[in-house]
């Protein structure tokens, strides 16, 4: 067995309180990475760490409680990161926002919101960031957007139109960064079965496998993703692996996007 994809690495992951974000700082830590775990949420941040340190007892993680908006943040996270580990190699900008308003009835102040997170949050963790991964050899950012940037639907125009601006923005990072050595890509989860979807469920009074049945056709493959599947990829493309891939989107749903 060859030595972990990422052995040695520094990795910055935002929305890691759950979810993709929790899954893929798994993933990392047990490639042996060294993960800055980001989230509004505090209680979410300590589960995902009890989680790593159960599972990978020597994994090495730090835990920031904060929301993405906020640029000194980014930056206190940057720091951080590099005070404690001497470099940044990875971020994976995954903290996001939902708002279902359909487009006809959105306020300035729903776009605002949803956009301070998921677009110009996302920045800021670049820009904190990019000093770093330009000393870094091989560093990189993946992007976690959605699906549903390239594919439309109803009631989502504020996340789907973040989603797909991160797309854009994506590809002018990687044009720019290339220079530097600094690779820039994407991934497109499709339906994935997260602890968000499952309390959402339940505040609807339905049960998790009732959730389940409603998303059989929102992919070839009939079903939901698990967080797992989503961090796979992830890693794939903050590994060597993909040392050649910048500027790319790798779609992640079943063959949603296609249906």
């Amino acid at each position: 067995m060859g030595a972990p994809r990422l052995e040695g690495k520094a990795a910055i992951i935002t929305g890691a309180g759950s979810g993709i974000g929790a899954a893929t700082a798994m993933l990392f830590c047990q490639e042996g990475a060294s993960v800055h775990l980001v989230d509004a949420n505090s209680d979410g941040l300590e589960m995902t760490r009890q989680a790593i340190e159960g599972r990978c007892p020597t994994a090495r993680v730090l835990c920031t409680a904060a929301d993405v908006q906020y640029a000194e943040s980014a930056h206190a996270v940057a720091t951080h990161t590099v005070r404690d580990w001497g470099a940044i190699d990875i971020l994976v900008n995954n903290a996001a926002m939902r708002d279902y308003a359909p487009a006809d009835r959105v306020t300035p102040a729903q776009w605002h919101a949803v956009v301070s997170v998921n677009l110009v949050g996302l920045t800021h963790y670049c820009q904190a960031a990019l000093p770093h991964l330009r000393k870094a050899q091989g560093g990189c950012i993946v992007n976690v957007s959605s699906c549903y940037a390239i594919k439309g639907r109803k009631g989502m125009a504020l996340y789907d139109a973040s989603k797909a601006a991160q797309l854009s923005l994506t590809r002018t990072l990687a044009c720019e960064e290339a220079v530097h050595g600094v690779r820039v890509n994407a991934v497109l989860p499709g339906s994935t079965l997260t602890q968000f979807h499952i309390d959402r469920a339940a505040k609807a009074g339905k049960s998790v496998e009732q959730l389940k049945t409603e998303r059989k056709s929102t992919s070839l493959l009939g079903r939901w993703a698990t967080p797992e599947e989503i961090a796979w990829p992830v890693l794939w493309l903050a590994s060597p692996e993909a040392s050649f891939i910048t500027g790319s989107q790798l779609v992640v749903d079943g063959g949603l996007h296609i249906i």
